[in-house]
């Protein structure tokens, strides 16, 4: 089960090197992330679903041309499941995302 996760608190988690590129806007957190191709994006979310499926939690995901966008959000508020799976995202997307090479 989830746990909701107070300001100072998600504050403190968003702060790990591996979400410096994710922000908050509410109660959402969001990552845009370029792929080399559309191929290569469509690779990432590949790599994503597992984990999401792992922690039955599902983020929006967006794909366009190679850019793809998440949003990650529980009802209620941030969770500690929010963030586990944007550190997820980041883990599966890894060497697929320009900038990471």
């Amino acid at each position: 089960m989830s746990r909701l996760l107070d300001d100072t608190e998600i504050q403190e988690r968003m702060s790990d090197a591996d979400l410096r590129e994710w922000r908050r806007e509410g109660a959402t957190l969001h990552r845009t992330v370029e792929a080399y191709d559309f191929p290569t994006a469509v690779r990432i979310v590949d790599k994503v679903v597992p984990e999401t499926q792992k922690l039955n939690h599902r983020p929006d995901i967006d794909i366009h041309e190679k850019v793809v966008h998440f949003a990650v959000r529980s009802e209620g508020g941030l969770t500690d499941v929010d963030v586990e799976l944007a550190h997820r995202i980041e883990t599966a997307a890894g060497s697929l995302v320009r900038g990471h090479e």
